[in-house]
């Protein structure tokens, strides 16, 4: 008989994207009898629960709990459902994501060849919503430019990475290396990763292993992810700072250097060229790479929404993570 499944799924005002999961989650090719859906669920105020509930009512033999995540924060979502399920092995996903049939099978058969202890696949990045700029940002959330060298949303080969996006493990990993550490309120998959990979184990790429990821609609919320994900960052490279990559690097330094380039051009003329020169740069490569998409695509919005959608991801997760370095010694004084 094939090990239990416990699929488990933060969530939080998701009514738009969950009956996308339900359904993907329900066409599953794993036996329904050997598999739970356990959504942990951050005290929705949307109609998140209501899509569930009338989902559950539709497809009884589906087993579906959802908990609640009264901390609302996705590492203690994580855990709680953790704690409530039943699983041999436990398959994340996300309330944003659309796993294909097979996502299970080859999740558990992988486990099953031994191919790694967290094992998981790649992306395929959709609008997250019917906009030019929605489309925009899909394309650069996908994009080198914007993801450095990110596999799991670019082409990528089966082999051990340093991460994986949601990921599937067995209950043994968690007795062996300790849950998803829920003092980081973004970057947990990382860090639950490098304790992985310390611990001796493999974090396995496989890209056969597909799901869709609907990215962010709008600018403000693209803005807010990357500005969570730069400030949590940093609070994980504090604890393992040979985990850092140079993608990682690249921001907040691009952010310091305009804000430097800046203050010095109130005094120093030459500091002004300086700022000019590498904005023009900075642009012009961007330009370029939003005039290649648009003609490939066929879309001229791309040549301005590309740019605008990759600067905002740069400038927020640099931001993000210089403030939290700002913030930190005043955090640590005033808890002294």
């Amino acid at each position: 008989m094939p090990p239990f499944v416990s699929i488990i799924v933060p969530c939080y005002n998701e009514e738009s994207t969950i009956r996308h999961l339900l359904d993907a989650v329900l066409a599953q090719t794993y036996p329904r009898a050997q598999m739970e859906l356990i959504i942990s669920d951050g005290m929705s105020t949307d109609n998140t629960r209501s899509v569930i509930e009338s989902f559950q009512k539709e497809h009884a033999d589906l087993e579906i709990r959802v908990v609640d995540n009264t901390v609302k924060a996705i590492p203690s979502a994580l855990n709680q459902a953790i704690r409530q399920g039943r699983g041999d092995v436990f398959v994340r996903l996300d309330a944003h994501s659309m796993p294909i049939p097979e996502y299970v099978e080859r999740c558990v058969a992988a486990h099953e060849a031994g191919k790694g202890e967290n094992i998981g696949g790649v992306w395929e990045i959709r609008p997250g919503a019917d906009t030019l700029i929605a489309k925009s940002i899909s394309f650069a959330a996908a994009h080198p430019l914007g993801v450095g060298d990110a596999m799991y949303r670019l082409n990528a080969k089966a082999g051990a990475v340093d991460t994986v996006p949601f990921g599937s493990f067995r209950r043994t990993l968690i007795e062996k290396i300790g849950a998803f550490d829920e003092t980081l309120l973004a970057n947990e998959d990382y860090e639950f990763n490098t304790r992985v990979r310390e611990s001796g184990g493999t974090v396995w790429l496989d890209p056969s292993i597909r799901s869709v990821y609907f990215s962010r609609s709008t600018l403000g919320r693209l803005a807010a992810q990357y500005w969570r994900y730069g400030f949590w960052k940093l609070k994980m490279l504090k604890r393992y700072p040979h985990t850092l990559r140079w993608r990682q690097a690249l921001p907040p330094l691009f952010v310091l250097s305009v804000i430097v380039f800046i203050v010095l051009s109130l005094f120093f003329g030459l500091a002004r060229y300086a700022l000019s020169a590498q904005l023009a740069i900075y642009f012009f490569v961007l330009g370029l790479a939003g005039l290649k998409l648009a003609v490939e695509k066929r879309n001229g919005f791309l040549f301005f929404g590309l740019p605008l959608a990759i600067t905002t991801m740069h400038l927020s997760w640099g931001a993000g993570f210089l403030w939290s370095f700002i913030s930190s010694p005043a955090s640590a004084r005033n808890h002294g």
